[in-house]
């Protein structure tokens, strides 16, 4: 499979990448190898072969949502903190 270096720039751009022209030849030999590499599945009689969803026999496994009590009050906890106004914690604007 060819790749052109329409398909490279766009992928750059996409992946917010500057690349130079020999860095282009690179990564355009480089993905031309992998999806070579990859069409060799192509090849695999899968005929007879049911599509694998999960490989391992797994289940989600929930928990019940308990509100665990605390020992602190929000007084205390208030008073750990640089500053607090109106029973907040004061922090630094970030932008």
């Amino acid at each position: 499979m060819n790749i052109s270096e329409k398909e490279i720039e766009h992928l750059a751009n996409l992946s917010n990448f500057t690349l130079d022209k020999k860095e282009k030849e690179v990564l355009t030999k480089d993905l031309e190898n992998i999806l070579k590499y990859v069409s060799k599945l192509d090849e695999l009689d899968t005929e007879n072969v049911e599509p694998t969803y999960q490989v391992f026999e797994m289940e989600n496994v929930w928990r019940a949502d308990e509100i665990i009590p605390q020992d602190a009050d929000r007084e205390e906890l208030l008073a750990l903190t640089k500053e607090s106004i109106d029973n907040q914690i004061k922090v630094p604007k970030v932008l």
